[in-house]
């Protein structure tokens, strides 16, 4: 494995562990609130890493129309986290993957293949036995799908917005996420200071390390290897959210939760051969 490639399994690492830290740091606060905290945090220190190159304006618009995905997933996935496992909520993330050649159709008019509708079937299959369908289903699972969906469109999107450049759009969508958390927070929370060393942690490792740091590596060495290549290891993020849960947090998955994460991770693997599939900025 090149050295770049082992630069993005690390960055693939800092995205799988945000799962069980996240969790961890929603029980000392509110979801949304904990969100405005992470971005802003990012925004500030994007801005003091590439200064003039992050605010250019004529990618405020588009910044804004990613912000909205981009907050949406990550909304989603936080509220989702309350009621669901880090591992589930990490593989469920992982279907943005199978959703995006369906939002690529109605958005873009790409075609639909034969394995893509394959992977799909996969992932439903994969989805029923994660989720407990049949039994009690967990609302904070369908949350996440939405979590999932919401990605598949900001890589779409981004894939349409191709052209523009691209680290002043990163830094664009990550701001309006954070206007987005902070105004939602305001709205539905009570604002509070965080004070226990869990949640700040928690906001400091995401925003550092999962955003910032995570963020910089990827546009550095992404282009060194194929686009094959870094989807592939992008798809190991469920397994680092699952192995860093029970590491952190002493909770094993049960056998049908590993089966059916193993079918999504079929799923995903079957819808990224040989296509370009990029990833959501810090999932």
């Amino acid at each position: 494995m090149k050295r770049a490639e082992l630069i993005l399994l690390l960055v693939t690492v800092f995205w799988g562990l945000t799962f069980p830290v996240m969790k961890i740091s929603i029980s000392y606060m509110p979801p949304l609130l904990f969100l405005a905290y992470r971005f802003g945090i990012a925004s500030a220190l994007m801005l003091l890493i590439f200064r003039s190159k992050a605010v250019k304006k004529e990618t405020v618009f588009e910044g804004f129309i990613l912000g909205i995905t981009l907050f949406s997933g990550h909304a989603f996935q936080i509220i989702g986290l309350k009621y669901t496992t880090p591992s589930n909520s990490a593989f469920i993330t992982s279907l943005y993957v199978v959703f995006t050649p369906f939002i690529a159709y109605f958005l873009l008019r790409d075609k639909i293949k034969k394995k893509d509708v394959v992977s799909l079937l996969i992932a439903i299959a994969g989805l029923y036995l994660i989720s407990g369908a049949g039994k009690d289903l967990n609302h904070g699972d369908i949350l996440t799908v939405f979590c999932a969906i919401s990605f598949a469109f900001q890589i779409v999107l981004v894939h349409k917005f191709q052209g523009s450049d691209y680290i002043s759009l990163s830094f664009w969508q990550i701001v309006w996420n954070f206007l987005f958390s902070l105004v939602s927070s305001s709205l539905i929370e009570k604002p509070i200071l965080p004070t226990t060393p869990a949640s700040w942690l928690g906001i400091i490792y995401t925003s550092l390390f999962a955003t910032v740091v995570a963020f910089t590596a990827q546009i550095k060495y992404q282009g060194e290897t194929t686009a094959y290549r870094a989807a592939l290891i992008y798809s190991t993020e469920p397994l680092f959210g699952t192995l860093g849960t029970v590491i952190i947090m002493r909770t094993i998955p049960s056998v049908r939760e590993l089966i059916g994460a193993g079918l999504i991770m079929m799923a995903v693997w079957m819808a990224i051969k040989e296509d370009d599939v990029e990833a959501p900025l810090s999932l």
